[in-house]
């Protein structure tokens, strides 16, 4: 399962932090934002979610940052399944936030279960 959580987190880790960077400065992300209804959340969304992907690396190195940086992501993505159901985007449009919540999920419950193992 090592393996498996590690390959996790690093997709993850890229994944958020090149979709982090693309809502900092594309143009059709921008426009997405404005279609979600939340303009003014475009830039904390991506500072949140390459802070999450710095974590997420850093966590091969202390473990509760991957901890947290997953928590945090998995709650980025709970709200992200909202705002899509909030302006009735088709299921096709939930299929990425979904499976990063299911991916951050399992990283956190992975890394959990790590630290308990310690105690």
């Amino acid at each position: 399962m090592n393996h498996l959580l590690e390959v996790a987190q690093a997709i993850s880790a890229l994944g958020f932090l090149g979709y982090g960077t693309t809502c900092l400065v594309s143009q059709r992300m921008k426009e997405e934002f404005v279609r979600y209804r939340l303009p003014k959340m475009r830039v904390c969304t991506g500072v949140l979610q390459i802070a999450a992907g710095i974590g997420l690396v850093a966590g091969y190195v202390y473990p509760v940052c991957a901890l947290f940086a997953s928590l945090g992501l998995s709650g980025m993505m709970v709200v992200a399944l909202w705002v899509r159901r909030s302006i009735r985007d088709p299921v096709s449009g939930f299929l990425q936030a979904f499976a990063c919540l299911i991916l951050n999920g399992f990283v956190f419950l992975g890394y959990l279960a790590r630290m308990m193992q310690k105690i």
